[in-house]
């Protein structure tokens, strides 16, 4: 998550302490002393939150809140000023403030509202970023989801292989989703409209492939952990790759090396695939991904089962995050679905495994209750008239689970 903060104030003792209180909060501080000095790092693109004086000559708070909206409406502005009062507070927050504080102020209460400024700017950078890959017509972007370098390298790889259109090997621990890439590839290549069929290599003979790769005749086979290819079915494909047309897309979770070097897979096979080799990361390898991954999954999910999708709090992150996840994507995409099903072992719930149906039936149940507020900005009136519950029913409920509906107030 980002931790930018730009810190605007005219009067450079009190611009120096603030700035001061950030650094040892660990925030990432650029300092101006007037809006000229801040507004060339006001723009959609700055991935940070801005904290500013009113009371400034010439251009005051004000004028930058009004500009930084007009930049970006979704780019969070924090006001402060020594003589604060109430008329000041709800014009700076009917204007579009993310929040008013009164100097003096004490470093928990600034650090506080930052922290929350900057959580709800990464959720922003972070779905702008996912609606532009979705949005775009490489299916490399709309389909390999992650922003870490080893996403996009991923990416950009898979470009290539689509580009060169020679036979490929995708590499990957087990569940990193090797049949998924090895799909994009061909959704990539120029054959996108001819056919693509996955099998297991393993078993597969040599009429099968022949049946099969007549099927896909200019398009591609996936044959699924190569290595598994019975011998003599191996002798058949590199005939079948000698005469063109059908491309071949191998996926192993293993050595492909090791298996040739005791003999059980051809090596003039492997040289073939060896040339355009392309590697998955697991999840351990880009922790920065799995926030974005289980969003994603969670939405399919929810999406799948008919449910609101439940709220993901910071708490829920950061135990995914936390995890080694050896199963790498499948793993979290039961994760995923586990959590919109509210059942036991949902990350970061405290749920246990002794639930019985009446227990799980009221986490659903809180969740639900918990979304519609989300949804509604924690206006009670409306969360009730979403669910389609009497006023009545629906407070009895929150305070049941003890839910407050201006929790949900952005």
């Amino acid at each position: 998550m980002t931790n930018r903060v730009l810190l605007v104030d005219d009067n450079a003792a009190v611009r120096e302490a603030l700035g001061q209180t950030l650094e040892l909060a660990e925030f990432d501080t650029l300092t101006a002393g007037s809006f000229v000095e801040a507004k060339d790092h006001i723009g959609p693109e700055f991935d940070g939150v801005i904290v500013s004086d009113i009371r400034m000559p010439g251009r005051d708070g004000f004028y930058l809140l009004d500009h930084a909206l007009t930049r970006d409406p979704d780019l969070p502005v924090i006001l402060l000023t020594g003589e604060g009062d109430i008329p000041m507070a709800v014009q700076a927050m009917s204007r579009g403030a993310f929040g008013f504080l009164e100097k003096p102020c004490s470093p928990a209460d600034l650090t506080a509202v930052i922290s929350r400024a900057l959580r709800s700017r990464a959720l922003v950078l972070e779905n702008r970023r996912l609606k532009s890959q979705l949005e775009a017509g490489d299916p490399a972007a709309r389909m390999i989801f992650g922003v870490s370098p080893a996403a996009e390298a991923l990416r950009s790889g898979v470009r290539a292989a689509a580009r060169a259109g020679t036979e490929v090997l995708v590499t990957g621990a087990s569940g990193t989703g090797i049949s998924k890439v090895a799909e994009v590839i061909h959704l990539a290549s120029p054959r996108a409209k001819a056919p693509f069929e996955k099998r297991a290599a393993s078993g597969l003979d040599r009429a099968t492939l022949a049946a099969l790769w007549d099927r896909c005749a200019a398009g591609t086979v996936f044959l699924d952990e190569v290595a598994g290819l019975p011998q003599d079915t191996q002798l058949a494909l590199s005939d079948l790759l000698e005469q063109g047309g059908t491309v071949l897309i191998a996926g192993n979770t293993q050595d492909l090396a090791s298996a040739v070097a005791e003999g059980r897979f051809s090596a003039d096979l492997f040289y073939r695939l060896e040339v355009c080799q392309l590697r998955i990361p697991a999840l351990s390898e880009r922790p920065e991904d799995i926030p974005v991954l289980f969003r994603h999954y969670v939405a399919q999910a929810a999406e799948q089962a008919g449910l609101p999708e439940p709220a993901i709090t910071e708490e829920v992150i950061l135990d995914l995050v936390a995890r080694d996840w050896p199963g790498n994507a499948r793993a979290l995409m039961s994760a995923a679905m586990r959590f919109v099903l509210g059942l036991d072992g949902t990350p970061g719930s405290g749920m246990d495994g002794g639930l019985g149906l009446a227990e799980r039936l009221g986490q659903v149940e809180r969740a639900l209750l918990i979304e519609a507020l989300r949804k509604a900005d924690g206006q009670a009136r409306l969360a009730a008239e979403a669910l389609k519950l009497p006023r009545k029913t629906f407070y009895d409920k929150l305070a049941k689970y003890g839910i407050k509906p201006e929790t949900y107030r952005n």
